[in-house]
């Protein structure tokens, strides 16, 4: 019976499966997700090679999870496209228009290690032959770490994207095969707007705006917009009045104290790069001693100068120092990690990142006793002039002018100092991998941020622009899209751009500025730049802290002339002379002690902080930092932004400045409608109210859809599932008890966040 049943009577049965696609059409589906599945191309932007069936592993644990895709090499990224559907999120706080989450900026690509049998090997250009490892691994230099198995892509697929990511990432080409010149050839880039912008000071006008801003009284030079002068000074720039026209052209503007600020005093800050050592002729000393004097006769004839070089590390050694610091964030795997957990915060300290930011704050801070206090004209300057001369400029600045604390003041400051100032942005990055330059590596702009973090960790209300505007800021530089950080100064940039423009006319090539925040994110995304607790400054309160502004006074020895009653008209020209005379050769002195790394710090700088903690604090008024030990913090949003184990679910201090601002946004909701109610109570106020009360509540819950953490808005934590860590400290208690386990399985409960603040 049973062979009857399973014969069918002997007969064959039909296959009832009716297909109703052809096989042309299959094969074209198959062809539309084979172009799908790569990222949108940006203009310019080219596809070297790829690799499909490349899986890209989780960085949660040891488990070798993670998600299949294809790994593309383009002129611009290296970019990872998943197999899997991607959800539609209904709620994107924060996208990079230029890049996604899975893409890698060829100059943002630190590192790259190959995996073969569990070891781990460092890969360097000229040394990819025939052989590929079966894993990949890429340390970012916004620290990110990628993953990537090449074992289930095809051998020669696997060889290709391998040899490809290794030439185009880590081996010496020339500028013109960054990706800007082809981007900037392919798309037009708008100029910004002249009103309401950042000044570029690309023009005298710029210059003698800020000049002006600050009453300076010093020399607008423009004999240099050709760089007839010098290629090495920029094409407009200030100097003192007393120097005149033929020590501009002296030693290609080494010892020429280029200005930077006035204090309200009347004294101002001046940088320069040292001259060379003196030679049998003393010709460059006379030189020096002429440009002392001109600085000196600035204001009360009183000049202090600072040799950078003595007092603070060198370029070398903030590379080092920064090599040691950044290890402890490029974690392959969260296992590594806890298993630093216990020498942590001491391994931070010993590699010396910290101790080189109290440092440079050290320094601006006896810059500023001696301009605020002592009302002296300081000159600082080392070998180049061009890398901690504009950390200390800078951050001098930030703690004097309120001005340079606003989004737009901020970006002027960089402007200024440094890219106009002629630091070696090309030299410093070295994207392009010379092996000449590795030397010259080394990250004084990302030191000089960290810098202006800790003022702003301290004294948050004080900045305009937020913390995130900062992080942001410094993954750009590793953008090659964007002009700003692309050359070493003026001349190189104009050059350059000039032999790159395809019009035959000698006009630049037109590339974005990194200012042109427009180019990556949205208005959305950039309203995340801005600084909610910022306390701005009323006009009534800066009309009644100019009517009381204090005059400074400087005791002075005086020759007893002085006090005689003048005996004719010009008695007080010819004593001004004689007083020029004497104050010219006494006053102008080198700095008696310069500090050195020792701490505390000098008894003089910490009796200046001390007098300045008694008055209330003014945060659009003179800001000094705390260096105590605790206050020097790690910048914990940038460095460990990407590691899931310490983000805070619906914590840390971005949750709670989110709740803030909310509460900020319902009070001045509730002064406005007071406001309205106070001049008519109409139903068309009452109906712009109603209006403005939808979009508020559309906005919370859009960002209410997102659970916050303590990475927002880099990292959102909608597709997380969170598990308690366990400190290593307990963890081999916990494992004798079967404790550990359990805990392990538990996940977030998904409570609000709003809740956990």
């Amino acid at each position: 019976m049973l062979s009857n049943l399973g014969s069918g009577g002997g007969k064959t049965a039909k296959p009832s499966f009716v297909s109703y696609v052809t096989p042309e059409e299959i094969k074209s589906e198959k062809e539309l997700y084979k172009k799908e599945n790569q990222p949108d191309l940006l203009p310019g932007e080219v596809v070297f090679c790829s690799a499909s069936t490349v899986l890209k592993y989780t960085q949660d644990e040891l488990s070798q999870r993670g998600v299949f895709g294809t790994l593309l090499c383009t002129n611009f990224r290296v970019s990872f496209v998943s197999d899997e559907l991607q959800a539609e999120e209904t709620c994107k706080v924060f996208k990079n228009k230029l890049y996604d989450e899975n893409d890698i900026p060829l100059a943002c690509v630190d590192n790259i290690y190959g995996g073969y049998e569990d070891k781990k090997k460092l890969i360097t250009g000229g040394q990819v032959k025939n052989k590929y490892p079966s894993k990949m691994i890429i340390h970012c230099k916004d620290l990110r770490v990628f993953q990537f198995s090449l074992t289930y892509s095809k051998e020669e697929d696997a060889k290709k994207i391998f040899q490809g990511i290794v030439h185009h990432c880590l081996e010496p080409k020339s500028l013109r095969c960054v990706y800007a010149f082809s981007y900037c050839e392919s798309t037009s880039c708008p100029e910004m707007q002249r009103n309401e912008r950042t000044m570029l000071f690309d023009c005298p006008e710029d210059w003698t705006k800020d000049m002006k801003r600050i009453k300076g009284n010093c020399r607008l030079v423009t004999e240099n917009s050709n760089f007839q002068l010098s290629p090495k000074l920029p094409q407009f720039f200030i100097v003192p009045s007393n120097v005149s026209d033929e020590d501009l052209t002296k030693f290609q503007g080494n010892g020429l104290p280029l200005w930077c600020w006035s204090h309200h005093s009347g004294c101002a800050l001046f940088k320069t790069a040292s001259l060379p050592l003196p030679q049998e002729d003393n010709v460059s000393q006379k030189y020096m001693d002429r440009m002392l004097t001109a600085v000196a006769h600035n204001h009360l004839y009183s000049v202090k100068t600072e040799d950078l070089s003595d007092t603070l590390p060198t370029v070398q050694d903030i590379q080092l120092s920064y090599n040691k610091f950044k290890q402890f964030f490029l974690i392959d795997n969260t296992t590594e990690f806890w298993m630093s957990d216990m020498k942590w915060f001491s391994s931070l300290e010993n590699c010396g990142w910290l101790d080189i930011i109290r440092q440079c704050l050290l320094k601006a801070v006896e810059v500023v006793e001696c301009l605020e206090k002592e009302n002296t004209n300081v000159l600082i300057m080392e070998e180049s002039g061009s890398d901690l001369c504009c950390v200390i400029s800078s951050l001098v600045q930030l703690m004097l002018d309120p001005h340079y604390r606003t989004l737009l003041g901020f970006q002027s400051l960089v402007q200024k100092e440094w890219l106009v100032g002629g630091h070696a942005f090309l030299d410093r990055s070295n994207p392009l991998h010379l092996k000449e330059k590795v030397e010259s590596q080394s990250p004084v702009f990302l030191l000089f941020l960290e810098c202006v973090w800790q003022l702003h960790q301290q004294y948050g209300p004080a900045f305009q622009f937020s913390e995130t505007y900062l992080t942001v800021l410094s993954d750009s530089v590793h953008v090659p899209i964007f002009a700003t950080f692309l050359f070493n100064n003026d001349c190189h940039r104009a050059s350059v751009l000039r032999a790159e423009s395809p019009s035959s006319q000698r006009a630049l090539l037109n590339c974005p500025s990194v200012w042109d925040w427009w180019v990556q994110f949205d208005c959305g995304a950039q309203d995340l730049f801005i600084n909610p607790l910022y306390a701005q400054k009323s006009r009534h309160d800066r009309s009644q802290r100019k009517s009381h502004r204090p005059k400074h006074q400087r005791q002075l020895s005086l020759p007893s002339s002085a006090f005689k009653t003048p005996s004719k008209k010009g008695f007080f020209k010819d004593e001004a002379d004689s007083l020029k005379k004497i104050l010219g050769a006494k006053r102008i002195s080198r700095w008696m002690v310069s500090p050195s790394s020792d701490y505390p710090p000098t008894s003089s700088a910490k009796e200046f902080y001390e007098a300045w903690q008694t008055n209330p604090l003014d945060y659009h008024g003179m800001l000094l930092p705390c260096l105590d030990g605790p206050s020097i913090r790690v910048w914990m949003q940038r460095y460990l932004r990407w590691i899931h184990d310490v983000q805070i679910l619906g914590g840390g201090p971005v949750a709670m400045l989110s709740k803030v601002s909310e509460l900020l946004a319902e009070v001045q909701e509730m002064r406005s409608e007071l406001d309205r109610h106070a001049c008519s109570a109409t139903s068309n106020h009452r109906g712009a109210m109603t209006r403005t009360r939808a979009k508020t509540t559309a906005e919370d819950s859009s960002r209410s859809s997102v659970r916050l953490s303590s990475s927002f808005p880099f990292v959102t934590s909608r597709n997380w599932s969170f598990k308690p860590a366990i400190p290593t400290s307990m963890l081999q208690g916990l494992m004798m008890t079967g404790v550990a386990g359990d805990l392990a399985s538990r996940d977030d409960d998904g409570s609000d966040p709003g809740t956990m603040v």
